[in-house]
């Protein structure tokens, strides 16, 4: 047999996500070069490693005792990789983060610097909503966590990094009044949700209990980019984080309109179980950002200010 170290990621990757689609996503590559990997790994097998049922790829018994050898063997050749930069004086070792989507604004600002100091580094970058991101957190499957809304089931500890103001938003239809409306404007409105379990639509559902609204939720989608396209092609409106539309509020295709009692104000913080022992990594990257973290958001987010 001659497979590559390549051909074992790929296949890992596949027999991970269960997508041909997916695992070339996640791999930067395209599905034929994912599909070619994976065929050439195969060949090397008289028995099936996976088979297709319908549209569905499944992983057979044979294929996943394969996939268990390959993540041993990858475990084995990234930890020699590790100890070659350790041996050299680099900072190495993996870090694992689970962001809520809106978090993908502002995460590759935070994480930047410090991966530029310490490219020995492998980075877990998961993105989900906020209940899947606390999943996590609470299996203690992930270093670290980025989110606006603190949880109150699981004790953590955090580091804050900066606000988080959410907006109510609609295109450029919509012309902002000089002077905020009422809240009760927005029963007025084609509303636009996230779906269960994302903390934007959390802020926004309190805030329409809180003032006692009886609103019309005209859609619910999975991502804040959906919301934002969306709103953007005029079917509603929607309660945004600010920290997501800069462009298009640059460019004037989304616009804030002022309402009494918004923005909903909160706050982005990296969380962790509370007296949780890091790794040697996730404690040099926290370090760093208490030292450089204002430094970050100046540079960064001072652009929000001014709404």
């Amino acid at each position: 047999m001659q497979y590559t170290l390549h051909q074992l990621q790929v296949f890992l990757k596949v027999t991970q996500t269960l997508s041909i689609t997916k695992a070339a996503e996640e791999l930067h590559l395209t599905q034929p070069a994912v599909s070619i990997q994976l065929k050439n790994f195969q060949d090397q097998f008289e028995i099936p490693l996976t088979e297709i049922i319908g549209r569905k790829l499944y992983v057979t018994e044979f294929g996943n005792e394969i996939a268990q050898a390959a993540e041993k063997i990858l475990q084995e050749v990234y930890a020699i990789n590790y100890k070659t930069l350790a041996y050299k004086g680099f900072l190495s070792g993996k870090l694992t983060i689970s962001i809520v989507s809106t978090g993908k604004y502002i995460m590759p600002y935070i994480l930047s610097d410090f991966f530029k100091k310490h490219p020995g580094i492998e980075l877990n970058l998961d993105v989900s909503n906020k209940v899947k991101v606390l999943e996590k957190l609470e299996r203690n499957e992930t270093d670290l966590a980025l989110v606006s809304i603190l949880p109150e089931s699981i004790q953590t500890e955090k580091l804050e990094l900066m606000e988080n103001k959410l907006f109510l938003v609609g295109n450029k239809d919509y012309s902002p009044s000089s002077k905020p409306k009422s809240p009760n404007y927005l029963e007025e409105l084609a509303l636009i949700y996230r779906e269960l379990g994302s903390g934007t639509r959390q802020s926004m559902e309190q805030f329409f209990q809180k003032n006692q609204l009886y609103v019309r939720k005209k859609l619910e989608l999975t991502s804040n980019e959906a919301v934002k396209q969306a709103i953007l092609a005029g079917l509603g409106c929607s309660i945004m984080p600010l920290i997501g539309i800069k462009n298009e509020l640059m460019n004037g295709d989304l616009s804030i309109l002022p309402v009494k009692g918004l923005p909903i104000k909160t706050s982005w913080n990296l969380i962790w179980l509370k007296g949780k022992k890091h790794s040697y990594v996730a404690q040099a990257f926290l370090n760093h950002l208490k030292e450089n973290k204002t430094q970050i958001v100046n540079e960064h987010f001072h652009w929000t200010k001014a709404y």
